[in-house]
């Protein structure tokens, strides 16, 4: 229970040892009040503990850990040079000249610097990410798949 100054104050001037209570059914009326308060105020502080109670375990969990994981052991080759992000890209593929050219602009309005890395110099690495597809992108948060609009793009580099 986090307890602010005045909610112990409160208590205290209640005349009840709820310091030392660990049984939170037998508060009495004015104990629970104070609680109550410090819950309503909790909540609105940080509705998030709501969702994710209601969520409960993200069924995804394993797989973004795992990805994370992948991301920083490879974190010195992906972001060489401080990039903000690296696109993975292949020979033959329009899309991938595509995204270039989208992320080089995004890049200049941005004022952020990327990688490129070719899916064939770094196979291992890729195959290690589980980047089947190309163009992908990496952040240091995230992987996507595939082709990324700017607007998307843009979202990503700013949040």
């Amino acid at each position: 229970m986090r307890l602010t100054a005045v909610a112990a104050c409160a208590l205290l001037d209640a005349g009840s040892p709820v310091l030392a209570q660990t049984d939170l059914t037998d508060l009495t009326a004015p104990e629970r009040a104070v609680f109550g308060a410090e819950i309503r105020a909790l909540l609105l502080d940080d509705p998030q503990i709501v969702a994710h109670a209601l969520d409960g375990p993200s069924p995804y969990a394993e797989a973004v850990n795992s990805d994370l994981a992948q991301i920083a052991a490879h974190r010195e080759t992906l972001f060489a040079d401080g990039a903000a992000l690296a696109i993975i890209t292949g020979p033959e593929c329009s899309a991938c000249a595509t995204a270039m050219d989208e992320l080089r602009a995004l890049s200049d309005e941005l004022g952020i610097t990327f990688s490129q890395i070719d899916s064939g110099e770094h196979a291992g690495m890729i195959a290690a990410l589980g980047l089947e597809s190309v163009p992908s992108y990496v952040l240091p948060d995230m992987m996507v798949r595939g082709h990324v609009p700017p607007i998307v793009l843009r979202r990503y580099l700013t949040r």
